[in-house]
């Protein structure tokens, strides 16, 4: 029997690179929904394939998010950047050897531990028959106040002075620290160069401009800092991995591992995934570039294990 097979990939939709998050709920729930942020209508009802679909929302977030159109639209109008990053986006492979029942609770058990972590979430599951089942699971990226409201993702930090030591503080965090003899600092003209000073060491001199020194991204939201990391990636995939197992070991099947060939000590390389237009194009006889990757990548491996039981003789 072939092994199950692990699969997710988690990426991020921003409006840097052309996407916007209601584009992407549309698409994976097979439905029209109108972007209020710039107008465009994004219709995927003809797409078809989706087989479950159901927003989770944290207690604290409003109960009218359960319609995805409000609760992406609510999104999209929160970021107010052309690079904004508006929602994180898994897609996993759901196991062919377990029933549609298992794997929606699956994918649900996923999508709950995204929700209990502060996160809206939206989830629809596709399947075309053609042997490839998969989850479609957006979250958002910015966190939720108790009261409902958007927590902010950064906040400005300004860097200020004592006694020749610099300390970032937040604007909330400076009305104390000014108590304590720390200052912002400002640019004023020094010998006809800009040079950054606190008010008391600056007398005779003219201010440049009103904005004081600040760190160049601000401090980011400790909630959303933990959620961008790669720690958190890794125990998401391990998650994923261990919600399959699950399922797969009642039903005597050997186990997915979520790890990397070289954190397995595996030495060959691994494959890329192919996608189902590339099942399509091998239906019809052709090749894509992808699957002339994976061609090569499988010969290597068949090489690599032929001369590695050569010098075993």
């Amino acid at each position: 029997m072939i092994p199950a097979i692990y699969h997710l990939e988690a990426k991020v939709i921003t409006r840097g690179v052309g996407r916007s998050a209601v584009a992407a709920s549309a698409y994976m729930s097979c439905s029209e929904i109108t972007n209020e942020y710039d107008g465009v209508k994004h219709d995927y009802t003809r797409k078809g394939g989706l087989v479950y679909e159901k927003i989770f929302l944290p207690s604290h977030a409003p109960p009218e998010w359960c319609d995805r159109s409000k609760l992406w639209n609510a999104v999209e109008e929160t970021e107010k950047t052309r690079y904004s990053r508006l929602a994180r986006e898994f897609i996993v492979a759901l196991p062919v050897e377990v029933s549609r029942e298992r794997q929606i609770a699956e994918a649900e058990e996923f999508a709950k531990a995204l929700v209990d972590d502060g996160m809206c979430v939206d989830i629809c599951i596709h399947d075309t028959g053609e042997g490839n089942p998969h989850a479609h699971i957006m979250a958002t990226v910015r966190p939720l106040n108790p009261d409902g409201t958007w927590q902010r993702k950064t906040e400005k930090e300004y860097l200020c002075i004592r006694d020749g030591n610099e300390q970032g503080f937040t604007a909330s965090e400076f009305l104390c620290a000014k108590n304590d003899g720390w200052e912002k600092q400002y640019q004023y003209y020094v010998d006809g160069k800009k040079v950054y000073l606190p008010p008391s060491k600056a007398e005779g001199y003219e201010r440049a401009n009103k904005y004081p020194k600040s760190t160049k991204y601000g401090r980011q939201n400790p909630i959303s800092e933990r959620w961008n990391s790669d720690e958190q990636l890794c125990e998401w995939r391990k998650l994923w991995a261990d919600i399959v197992n699950r399922d797969l070991e009642e039903k005597n099947i050997e186990l997915i591992d979520h790890r990397s060939f070289a954190a397995r000590g595996i030495l060959l390389q691994p494959t890329i995934h192919e996608g189902v237009s590339s099942k399509k194009m091998k239906k019809k006889g052709k090749v894509t570039e992808r699957m002339r990757i994976n061609i090569l990548i499988r010969k290597d491996n068949t090489f690599f294990c032929l001369l590695k039981l050569m010098t075993q003789i």
